[in-house]
């Protein structure tokens, strides 16, 4: 595997201009409502076969019905299921989400799917049992990693021990934290907000906490795709990157 993959948390251009950039797309639209089938097997056939994709899995997984993401949800949801999503309730509702999420996965082939927490989402032990459950009974196919990103005060310890008890690539902003797992997954949001661009002083200390990897850097602030050439450009020039 290639040591370090640089790519973005959304194209925000088309798919074949990306992948002649890019070797990795992490797929939002799957977290707000799944795309068609039709879609996803479009997105697929358009990149060549190495390139690779990852994605978030769908919001009623981890968040709430309460959060302000759910306004791009079109899936109608009642009264009841809506008190059934989020913070890894193994619920009906929820159990049909992961099957949603796989199928996409399947169709795109990704390597890895995200499990991005709310802030919401902190280290008490009735959300960790939950997440205990839910991932004993969640299938896991073959050959994907499963990513999770938690966002607020947990403790490195926590998340470290997590991680190693289910089996969990540790998912973080790496000028928040860094990975603490050893195949890194860093999620770049933007230092102060997503409008940030990072100078180059923050990409070079980027490429000190990336090291040779292994790793995955994607940015996701609003001018990711000139920030991610940028770093690319670094990466390659201390070794090779694609």
């Amino acid at each position: 595997m290639t040591p370090v993959k640089v790519g973005l948390c959304g194209a925000g251009m088309a798919l074949t201009s990306y992948a002649q950039r890019f070797p990795v797309l992490e797929v939002q639209q799957t977290f707000y409502e799944p795309p068609r089938e039709t879609t996803l097997r479009r997105w697929r056939a358009d990149v060549p076969p190495a390139f690779e994709f990852t994605i978030k899995a769908w919001q009623l997984i981890t968040h709430e019905a309460r959060s302000s993401t759910y306004r791009r949800l079109r899936t109608p949801l009642s009264d009841e299921e809506r008190t059934q999503v989020g913070g890894f309730r193994w619920t009906p509702v929820v159990e049909r989400a992961w099957e949603t999420t796989l199928a996409c996965a399947a169709i795109l082939e990704a390597t890895a799917i995200l499990l991005q927490c709310p802030a919401s989402f902190r280290p008490t032990e009735p959300a960790i049992a939950r997440m205990r459950v839910f991932l004993s009974k969640a299938p896991r196919p073959v050959g994907v990693r499963l990513l999770w990103e938690p966002r607020g005060p947990w403790p490195d310890d926590v998340v470290r021990g997590l991680c190693e008890e289910l089996d969990l690539t540790h998912a973080a902003d790496p000028f928040l934290r860094p990975s603490l797992t050893p195949m890194a997954y860093y999620r770049l949001h933007g230092i102060g907000g997503a409008g940030h661009v990072y100078t180059e002083a923050e990409l070079a200390r980027l490429a000190e906490t990336v090291g040779a990897g292994p790793a995955y850097v994607m940015f996701n602030n609003i001018p990711r795709a000139t920030d991610a050439g940028r770093f690319s450009r670094l990466v390659r020039r201390d070794g090779p990157n694609q």
